[in-house]
């Protein structure tokens, strides 16, 4: 049986992809004799219900070190694993530098990183490179690195010579299990669709790279064409890691007041699981218009594709990073930014049945690279890899 620390900003019940990823890894790494535990800050509160132990540290800053060192003394894990964004740990670099600090203190617990995204963390003013540096040194003190998408992956390779370095992919946060009495048309209605309405969707909280702005003027350009086109904004807005969701959020709302759509677009707020699922299958697309370009480190994305869902997204900065995405076959790609060239694209999919379902299949198609007993036994064979070279 294998001891694994998971050190997280997010966990069940806080909202926030980090938090379902790490709920659902350790979820299923469990039928593969993994005994696992949370390492986490105040002020999370665990639900009653969890069977799984949990170690709470004070909070991200420099006294995490010394709570976290003694924590290892006493629990002795096999491996510490480090569920890495910057917006999860408060933007701080205390995180960043702690792989370094244990080797400084000669702790021999091994060390996975995996890295949902490089966003740089804020430190503190006027930091410049070494904000970088500490993105690199998380990196490079680990003694494994897993990167969610090929482009961290390439990204860290080139600046780290000789790093351990795999990609393993996220899952779905939302697996498709809609509520047992789910009728479709049914819940349409409550949104105030009929089977001639285009209802979209958009997963997941609102932020600067998700196009939520554009998203709005699309939809404002939709209207004023007279179409029966509706929004359902599904999820929560701004979650509980990243402070910037609240401002751009509220930008969002006020693009509503604005342009009078506040009776054609609905918000969920934050729902359960089941409902989640249902709401993915009532709609007729997933708008996601990314400002980055698509990428499989969007878990929301992930959950669309699992639930076939025909998608409109933003194209890449690089396509060969996601070979896999097929504009016109598994999803419909538009330039980012460009709300109109976004309307245009809503358009032709609504007026189009056949490609809406081309898409759903070739979406659901693509969702099974996702599946979460690969992603848990990949996992446990880099954890052995490491282990056995000690």
């Amino acid at each position: 049986m294998l001891k694994i620390a998971f050190l997280t900003g997010e966990y069940p019940p806080m909202q926030g992809g980090i938090a379902d990823h790490t709920a659902y890894l350790v979820a299923h790494l469990q039928p593969l004799e993994v005994q696992s535990s949370i390492i986490i800050s105040h002020p999370f509160v665990p639900n009653e219900s969890d069977k799984i132990s949990f170690f709470l540290l004070p909070d991200w800053g420099g006294r995490c070190w010394l709570y976290l060192s003694h924590y290892l003394k006493t629990a002795c894990p096999d491996l510490l694993h480090i569920q890495y964004q910057a917006a999860a740990f408060d933007l701080g670099g205390w995180v960043n530098w702690l792989p370094w600090y244990l080797k400084k203190r000669g702790f021999r617990t091994r060390l996975v990183t995996t890295f949902h995204d490089l966003r740089i963390p804020y430190i503190f003013p006027k930091a410049g490179l070494f904000r970088w540096r500490s993105i690199l040194a998380l990196a490079r003190y680990s003694d494994a690195v897993i990167c969610t998408n090929q482009e961290d992956l390439q990204t860290l390779s080139s600046q780290i010579p000789h790093l351990t370095c795999q990609h393993i992919p996220l899952g779905s946060n939302v697996e498709p299990n809609p509520p047992t009495n789910f009728d479709r048309s049914v819940w349409r209605q409550r949104y105030g669709a009929n089977e001639s309405t285009f209802l979209m969707a958009y997963f997941g909280f609102l932020n600067e790279s998700k196009g939520g702005e554009e998203l709005i003027e699309s939809l404002a350009l939709l209207r004023q064409q007279d179409g029966d086109v509706r929004l359902l904004l599904i999820g929560g807005e701004v979650g509980q890691a990243d402070p910037t969701n609240v401002k751009y959020a509220q930008r969002v709302r006020s693009l509503i007041k604005q342009y009078q759509l506040n009776d054609v677009v609905y918000a969920t707020g934050y729902i359960d699981l089941r409902e989640v699922s249902a709401n993915l299958l009532a709609a007729d697309a997933v708008v996601m218009p990314y400002r980055d370009g698509v990428s499989f480190r969007r878990t929301t994305l992930i959950a669309a594709l699992r639930h076939g869902c025909a998608i409109i997204s933003t194209s890449p900065s690089n396509p060969s990073f996601v070979p896999e995405i097929r504009h016109g076959e598994n999803m419909l790609l538009t330039p980012p930014n460009e709300a109109t060239a976004l309307a245009q694209t809503i358009v032709m999919l609504a007026k189009d049945k056949a490609l809406q379902q081309k898409l759903k299949v070739g979406a659901k198609q693509l969702g099974y690279s996702f599946e979460w007993s690969k992603i848990a036994t990949d996992t446990v064979a880099l954890y052995r890899q490491l282990l056995n070279q000690y």
